[in-house]
């Protein structure tokens, strides 16, 4: 007994003198890495042209807090320029830019493109369509961002969702609407199919970019325009050269925005810095559609009651018909071309589907929210 008492006792002795870190024997077994003492790695540099002016809330404003955010991830090995509309290039050239590698990513909307990829138009926001929500869901979880990348490949183009305005105005106008007649002769700002929808009830749309809205509005040269919301719409002042705001937006339920990369400048990335690109887009997509939320109420309140905004709702009648219409003219033009059908199929369906469930989730509680 006294043998192993002994033995125990030396033991934990022993022990305890391994455990003392002021013990001669003793040596860490790892230390904190000396980044300063690494090798000094190589520092990428892209250029991002954007469709918007520089610094613009909300639109202008995601590709700058990318381009700091993927900095920060990257620890600096891959800087990213950001150049607004008409710096680099023109707002409707940054496709072709990004195409070309002339430029290595871009953002914008998707549905710019139509005339190159008439598919594209579903990747931002069709009339009567989804909402941001929903669109997310189809993006990320849905099938629909295989499907985006399949139709930019043939330009060698990676797309990434950047960013959602959530639901748009209807546009100011200078004229009320109370039927459908009223769009007949009306020039007005709308691209994409909401377009195409407003030129089937006789109204002429034209595409042009945002920067240029207020000057055609005042010198008359159109009679009518859609840009975004209030936050953008009272940036740009266009309370002063037209009368009345129209809501809902049935054109753009919910408008995704898009990182548009040049697929050979991608690839040619360490996995690491792909990974930080693609992250930084997830986060600036939410990102906006967080500041749109939260913005808009406080610019609408300042446009409605210190600028004296009408604020007008179009009449269910004419709802009913431009949503007859969108769906004629969708189905239509899916009809002749076969990626925008492939692509226009799996968009209904998945609407469809979460349509059902809302009915019973989102719709439901909004309906019975009064207070």
């Amino acid at each position: 007994m006294r043998y192993f008492l002994g033995l125990f006792a030396a033991v934990v002795f022993l022990g305890l003198s391994g455990c003392n870190p002021s013990s001669k024997n003793v040596e860490p077994t790892s230390a904190a890495p000396d980044y300063n003492a690494m090798p000094v790695q190589e520092v990428i540099e892209w250029r991002l042209a954007t469709s918007w002016p520089k610094n613009f809330p909300g639109l202008g404003m995601a590709p700058e807090r990318f381009a700091k955010l993927v900095n920060e991830m990257s620890h600096g090995r891959l800087q990213i320029k950001v150049y607004g509309a008409g710096e680099l290039m023109p707002a409707f050239a940054v496709f072709d830019g990004v195409s070309q590698g002339k430029i290595q990513m871009a953002h914008a909307a998707s549905y710019y493109w139509k005339g190159k990829a008439p598919a594209s138009q579903f990747f931002s926001s069709i009339p009567f369509g989804m909402t941001a929500q929903e669109m997310n869901g189809w993006l990320h979880y849905g099938g629909g961002m295989a499907l985006w990348e399949e139709v930019y490949r043939p330009f060698g183009i990676i797309p990434l969702a950047g960013g959602n305005t959530g639901m748009q105005m209807g546009g100011w106008f200078n004229k009320p609407i109370n039927t459908i007649a009223d769009f007949k002769g009306l020039k007005i700002r709308m691209p994409g199919l909401g377009g195409e929808v407003l030129k089937r009830v006789g109204a002429v749309p034209v595409n042009m970019a945002g920067r240029e809205l207020y000057g055609a509005l005042q010198t008359g040269s159109i009679d009518a325009a859609e840009w975004v919301g209030p936050v953008n719409d009272l940036a740009f002042g266009l309370h002063k050269v037209a009368k009345y705001y129209y809501y809902p937006g049935w054109h753009e339920p919910g408008s995704n925005m898009e990182f548009l990369i040049n697929k050979a400048a991608f690839e040619s990335l360490p996995e690491d810095l792909q990974a930080i690109v693609k992250t930084a887009a997830r986060a600036i997509n939410q990102d906006m559609l967080d500041e749109y939320t939260t913005r808009n109420v406080s610019a609408l309140e300042t446009l409605v009651k210190d600028e004296g905004v009408e604020l007008k709702a179009f009449p269910p009648e004419v709802l009913t018909e431009l949503e007859r219409i969108s769906l004629q003219v969708i189905e239509e033009q899916a009809e002749q071309d076969p990626m925008m059908r492939k692509v226009y199929r799996a968009y209904h369906a998945y609407e469809q589907g979460v349509r059902e469930y809302h009915k019973i989730s989102e719709d439901a509680y909004s309906q019975q929210r009064q207070h």
